[in-house]
Parts: C-alpha cells; sequence; structure tokens
C-alpha cells in the first residue's frame, strides 16, 4: 500500500486506488492513514466527521464507511492476497487501525527525512542536512490533504504539517546558507518573503544571502521593508537579533562572512544574545 497525505489524497494498492469519491469517508481514509498502526478511537472519527454533535445515527454511518473502505481494499487486495481487507483495516477495542508499515504513508517518510536532517544539522553535517530536508520536501506536491473536506481534527493535523514544512524549509536554507550557496537561494528567498511578509527568519536569510552575494543595498532594503510592515500591521519593531544583523551590515561585521557558524545556530540566530 501507498498513501499519499502530502497534497492530494491518493491512497493504492497493488497500483489500485482505494480512495472513495464521498467526502466523509475520505476524512476516515485520511485520519486512519496519518497513525497507522495505532488505533483511532471511534470518539475522534466521529468528532472529525460530525464535530461536537454527531447524529443519533452516527455509529451505524461510521460502519458503513468502513465497510465501503474495506470493500475497496478487498478488491484492490485481490482474491489471492495473504491477508483480507478486516485484517489491514483490522476493528480493536474502541476504534480502527490501518495495519500498515508507517513508510507506505508520505507523512512517516517526511517526518523521518527531518529527523535525519536536524540531527544531522546539530552535529554539523550541513551536506547530508541539506539532502535529507531536501528528500523530505520533495514528497510534497501541494497543501496537505489539499482536496478532503477536513474536520476539526484533520485540521489540526493540516495547521501541524503546513508548519512542520515551513521549518523545514527554513532549516534547510540555514544548511545551504552554511554550505555558501547564498546566491542559488536569492529567488527561492525572494519567493518566500513575498509569501511570508512577517517571517523574521526568512528575512534573516534573504538578508544574510543578497549581502553575502555582494548585494548590501539590497539586503538593507528587506530589512527595511519588514521593519516598516512590522510597525504599520503589528505596532513593533523587529526582534532585537535582527536588529543587530542589521547593524552588522551598516558596520561590514565580518561575521556575516562565516559560513559554517557555531553548531546547533540558525541564521536568524547569528547575532542572538
Amino acid at each position: 500500500m501507498k498513501i499519499q497525505i502530502l497534497g492530494p489524497l491518493s491512497a493504492e494498492v497493488n497500483g489500485g486506488s482505494i480512495v472513495p469519491t464521498a467526502g466523509k469517508p475520505r476524512q476516515v481514509l485520511a485520519l486512519l492513514a496519518l497513525y497507522p498502526g495505532r488505533v483511532m478511537p471511534v470518539p475522534t472519527l466521529m468528532e472529525e466527521l460530525w464535530g461536537t454533535t454527531p447524529p443519533a445515527s452516527a455509529l451505524t454511518t461510521l460502519q458503513t464507511y468502513i465497510l465501503q473502505l474495506r470493500r475497496k481494499l478487498g478488491t484492490a487486495m485481490g482474491p489471492g492476497s495473504p491477508a483480507g481487507a478486516k485484517d489491514v483495516l483490522a476493528t480493536r477495542h474502541g476504534g480502527y487501525l490501518l495495519q500498515i508499515d508507517g513508510d507506505c504513508v508520505d507523512v512517516h517518510q517526511y517526518e523521518k527525512l527531518v529527523r535525519e536532517g536536524r540531527t544531522a544539522f546539530g552535529a554539523g553535517d550541513n551536506e547530508v542536512c541539506a539532502a535529507r530536508l531536501r528528500a523530505a520536501l520533495d514528497l510534497w506536491s501541494g497543501a496537505p490533504l489539499v482536496d478532503v473536506r477536513v474536520g476539526p481534527v484533520l485540521d489540526i493535523e493540516v495547521v501541524r504539517l503546513q508548519e512542520s514544512r515551513l521549518v523545514t524549509v527554513e532549516r534547510r536554507i540555514d544548511a545551504d546558507l552554511r554550505l555558501g550557496r547564498h546566491t542559488e537561494l536569492l529567488a527561492e528567498l525572494a519567493d518566500l518573503t513575498a509569501r511570508h511578509p512577517q517571517h523574521e527568519g526568512l528575512h534573516s536569510q534573504a538578508m544574510v544571502a543578497l549581502y553575502r552575494s555582494g548585494r548590501q543595498a539590497s539586503a538593507l532594503e528587506v530589512y527595511r521593508r519588514l521593519r516598516m510592515r512590522l510597525i504599520d500591521d503589528l505596532g513593533v519593531e523587529p526582534s532585537p537579533q535582527l536588529q543587530r544583523m542589521h547593524q552588522a551590515m551598516l558596520s561590514v561585521d565580518p561575521q556575516l562572512d562565516v559560513l559554517a557558524g557555531p553548531r546547533n545556530t540558525s541564521t536568524f540566530d547569528l547575532f542572538a544574545a
């Protein structure tokens, strides 16, 4: 089985799709797939489908959705499969679970690669960090579950994954900056800062990339625009470390040219107190 969450929902067995066309069974499949090998409690599934006011027929309807998923599984697995659909989508006390290996789901491949990348970053191995995090990000094909109407439970998961992706992008750029790839990052950082106009970490990376590419004036302009946006929108000044980075650029501080800074230090924290 191969399941993709990081983009449109996809689930295939032997090359055949088992994704239902109806909305609520798709939600059930997505939620089970996020936690392979773990029992998903019935109350959690019901909350996802109907919120805090499930209908009187909720349990029976949920059982119908599970039956529909098992039928799709059974068809895709074929009559010669050593395991039946009930073995793969199993009933347990209080809930249901999808008995598949975590590596069958792209989310779990992504999170494994991210862990490896962060470990490498902490050890100062920037090449491995950048490679692992780039491989993790390559698993994404769009917003998570973009074609699924999510309820309150899946909504939390989608927000978590989107935030994780942004953090992973930022950390991968940290590694690339340590490796001297500042010029190659300019276009990507221009796009990211436009998409996240108040994100100080991404702006600090754009400033450093521009500065190291011989574009000091452009780096200072990035700071000026961010500062005005923060003041106009939120009534606050940039953080102390970003202000210190700005001052370092004005004074041409040699520390800005150091590619591989101290271990565990992000670009944003180059000038942390």
